[in-house]
């Protein structure tokens, strides 16, 4: 104070650390069998050989990522190891949750249950060291119990080191090993092991578990947002509440989830545009067509999305016209049971397949041309040029059944043609081409 200079503002008191958050993938882990979801024929299996005492030494767990490989191994070890709530269970296929086995477990602290990733710890050492522990009894749970997860990153000596091992343990040892690239176990690993093979959950059944989990939560959400989550999920159930998480904290309090606010976090078009956008490629409407897209762009919406979205309507309308009783299905949207019914009933599969070809085609163009937007509406050029052109089909069987004078395309005139050919690089030029052709063949 002497210098003149001002005395520092007092330091505010620390205010209490506030408990981190977890994610919804994390939070809602299943615990138990009953709460793991689409894996009911593993269950079943894992239940019988737990009634009945067949407990394998070894498990392989494979599928796509989020489908709970690594939740299924974390309940076989408490499966294992549950003492019950007075302390005299044994292994069982319904855990208590409550005795300190299964708390410690759940916690991931407990010493007998050792998680280990293979992609971090690949070399013969790392399993080496493995060896070593499977020597001495558990600390304190009934079984000592081995994860490895990404178990197709070790190295082939690390597996040719696991073999004998894992052909004969002690009795007080298990294993269970998790990986999405099962064709890189070697076949040695893998028959040593009781396999199961982890399913795609389905998006009815991702639709309910979302909707619980927002109900939990505390979080309206609209139907269409939650059908939206659960197909960009594509079958698992992590991806899908990572999106779920995000959704949830980017969208107003008080509107809640919508649909709008899921379609600009993904970058999707709105499902009813994806079905206008079609229906105006394939009638020949480019006008409509370009004005859609350019809405889509102005909303933000990735206009390569938008031709994956196409590929993937055209793919379930040739579906439904080749099984009409897909329409009753409850696995499909509304929209799908409905508009793409009728869509599917007026157009023809080779119309739909090739429309299939083009949109495929126009995939890989998108991803490696400079201008994504320019890409994918040339595609779109392309394929309505094209719309009211014959197939080849229907050209050769004009050919077969007039003669030369059936070979002339109906519907637009030469003039019109010539114009689609110009437009769409020689749209009507290559049809020509193809009758000329199949007239030579003749």
């Amino acid at each position: 104070p002497g210098d003149g200079m001002a005395e520092p503002a007092p330091t505010p008191p620390l205010a209490p650390d506030a408990p981190a958050y977890r994610v919804l993938a994390r939070k809602y882990r299943p615990a138990t069998f009953e709460a793991l979801i689409g894996q009911d024929a593993m269950v079943r299996t894992l239940r019988n050989a737990f009634a009945l005492g067949r407990i394998a030494h070894a498990f392989m767990l494979t599928g796509v990522r989020g489908v709970g490989k690594t939740t299924t191994a974390r309940i076989i070890a408490r499966c294992l190891n549950c003492t019950g709530p007075d302390g005299t269970g044994g292994p069982t296929a319904a855990p208590c949750g409550v005795c300190a086995n299964c708390t410690a477990i759940l916690a991931d602290r407990h010493p007998d249950v050792i998680e280990m990733d293979a992609a971090s710890n690949t070399g013969v050492d790392d399993v080496r060291e493995i060896i070593e522990a499977t020597r001495f009894r558990p600390l304190q749970a009934r079984t000592k119990v081995f994860i490895i997860d990404e178990v197709h990153m070790l190295s082939r000596n690390a597996f040719n080191a696991l073999l004998k091992t894992l052909e004969e343990p002690p009795p007080h040892v298990k294993f269970v090993f998790a990986t999405t690239e099962l064709r890189k176990v070697p076949i040695t690993v893998l028959s040593r092991c009781q396999r199961f093979d982890l399913r795609r959950i389905a998006v009815t059944e991702l639709v309910a578990l979302y909707a619980d989990v927002a109900a939990r939560e505390g979080v309206a959400i609209e139907e269409a947002a939650l059908a939206m989550i659960a197909r960009a999920a594509d079958g698992s159930v992590r991806d899908g509440l990572s999106l779920l998480d995000q959704a949830i904290a980017q969208a107003d309090p008080a509107a809640g989830v919508t649909a709008a606010s899921v379609a600009d976090m993904l970058g999707l078009a709105d499902r009813a545009m994806v079905f206008d956008l079609l229906e105006a490629v394939l009638g020949g409407r480019l006008a409509d067509a370009l004005a859609l897209t350019e809405a889509a762009h102005a909303r933000g919406a990735d206009l390569g999305t938008v031709i994956a979205d196409l590929l993937e309507l055209v793919h379930t309308l040739t579906r439904l016209k080749t099984i009409p009783g897909l329409a009753d299905s409850p696995d499909l949207p509304e929209l799908e049971r409905t508009r793409g019914a009728a869509m599917a009933a007026a157009l023809s599969v080779p119309v739909l397949g090739r429309a299939w070809q083009m949109l495929l085609k126009g995939t890989t163009e998108v991803e490696t041309a400079p201008d994504r937007r320019a890409a994918a509406e040339m595609v779109l050029i392309r394929l309505g040029h094209v719309a009211d052109l014959p197939t080849p089909g229907d050209l050769v069987r004009r050919l077969t059944a007039g003669g030369e004078a059936a070979a002339t395309p109906s519907g637009p005139s030469d003039r019109e043609s010539g114009g689609h050919g110009g437009g769409s690089g020689g749209g009507g030029g290559g049809m020509r081409a193809v009758a000329g052709g199949s007239r030579g063949g003749g």
